[in-house]
């Protein structure tokens, strides 16, 4: 009887531990952004090399503190491909994933709209945290797509490889 108990015990702790995982992972760490009117979206431009506001509508996004790549924003703008072609784009964008409850995101879709021309990827901010690129996604009927992604620096920094010299001195915490 002790034995039966005792495996019990173990496999309650078990699927209290796992489901207590899953909701951390799922929904614990995330909350929604605040928008903030001229700073949620934006676009560095090919002249400049500067981060410049973009106009946009029905903002909305979540971020999480444990991680800088965390952040995910959807939004829509009437500005046409033409107007885009101001902007600085990204080649061989990859979206990462969303929590399946932030619906107005799909990682999968947005991918295949890079890969069929029916988006493009451009640069929203560079080093928005120490190696991690704001890249910003526009389809071309005018939805819109925000998702922090690791750069050259980032990975090296973040895989233990040395960092080179053309990566900017990581910041004191």
């Amino acid at each position: 009887m002790t034995g039966k108990l005792l495996a019990l015990l173990l496999l309650g702790s078990a699927v209290l531990a796992g489901a207590g995982m899953y909701y951390l992972q799922v929904y614990g760490f995330y909350y929604s952004v605040d928008p903030q009117p001229g700073r949620d979206v934006q676009l560095v431009a090919v002249t400049s090399e500067k981060a410049e506001p973009i106009a946009y509508s029905g903002f909305q996004a979540i971020d999480a503190d444990s991680s800088p790549i965390r952040y995910r924003a959807c939004f829509e703008t009437e500005l046409t491909q033409e107007d885009l072609a101001a902007f600085k784009l990204v080649d061989n964008a990859e979206p990462l994933t969303a929590p399946g409850w932030f619906d107005c995101y799909d990682a999968v879709t947005i991918a295949d709209a890079l890969k069929s021309g029916q988006a493009q990827a451009f640069m929203g901010q560079k080093n928005i945290h120490y190696g991690v690129d704001r890249i910003v996604a526009v389809t071309q009927d005018g939805k819109g797509y925000v998702w922090h992604a690791l750069n050259n620096c980032g990975e090296k920094a973040y895989d233990g490889t040395v960092v080179g010299e053309e990566c900017p001195p990581r910041p004191q915490e």
